[in-house]
């Protein structure tokens, strides 16, 4: 079942402590677009049926990404889709959205996820795993 909007907008701009539902929807909007860039099959079409539709939208329709980024890479990717983002403002926007994400989809979706994404993106969905 798909999380609401609200209540997912409102996760997200909590972790990320954003004055706004504006900016909360924009590092969610962003964060998701590339996220859906590294996702396939049915673990991207699960975890866009566990977001509310507009972010479900936006994760199945990205550009695609001619090759995986690394963890380091996608927060400079997302600072640089984020007007006036730092890489440090990056990493949180981030952790906001894919926080949020990770308890929407639940802990066996989050697990599969992580296994299509380069190391190193468990500690971005606040989900750090064992070395």
């Amino acid at each position: 079942m798909s999380m609401r909007r609200e209540p997912f907008l409102a996760r997200v701009r909590e972790c990320g402590e954003y004055e706004t539902a504006e900016e909360a929807d924009r590092a969610a909007r962003v964060v998701l677009a590339l996220l859906g860039a590294h996702l396939v099959g049915t673990v991207r079409a699960e975890l866009a049926a566990r977001l509310p539709e507009t972010y479900a939208l936006i994760l199945l329709n990205p550009l695609q990404a001619a090759e995986p980024l690394s963890p380091e890479r996608f927060v400079r990717a997302t600072a640089a889709w984020i007007e006036g983002a730092t890489e440090e403002t990056a990493l949180w926007d981030i952790g906001a959205v894919l926080s949020t994400a990770a308890a929407a989809a639940g802990d066996a979706l989050t697990r599969e996820v992580l296994l299509q994404l380069p190391p190193g993106y468990d500690v971005l969905f606040g989900h750090p795993q064992p070395a």
